[in-house]
């Protein structure tokens, strides 16, 4: 089970931090990932970090976002800074460890002044 939480109303160039809260005792073996859904879009992939650390961004958010993993609290998290009102959306927490694909009930950013 996933549970987001740090989603609000910001304004442009404002920051927020969302969190991923995971139970099970092998959170730490999942590839996590931050994906975000807006109005009328497909949901697409923002962030990854693998078991190991490794990262990977979207184009659109290098520079601004970081995601970062607490495998001792079974959380990851991501670090927006810089935000822009086409980072609005509603934002969801992906566990991946073949073939178990899981998502969040989605938590709402938005980028507005």
């Amino acid at each position: 089970q996933l549970v987001e939480s740090g989603g609000g109303l910001v304004q442009p160039g404002g920051s927020l931090r969302l969190s991923c809260a995971a139970s099970g005792s092998i959170f730490s073996t999942y590839v996590m990932g931050w994906y975000r859904q807006a109005p009328g879009k497909q949901r697409e992939l923002v962030a990854g970090i693998t078991s190991g650390g490794s990262t990977n961004y979207a184009e659109s958010v290098k520079g601004r976002f970081t995601i970062s993993r607490d495998n001792a609290k079974n959380a990851v998290y991501l670090q927006m800074n810089s935000l822009k009102p086409e980072d609005t959306a509603v934002y969801y927490c992906n566990a991946k460890r073949n073939p178990i694909n899981s998502w969040g009930q989605g938590t709402q950013v938005t980028v507005s002044s």
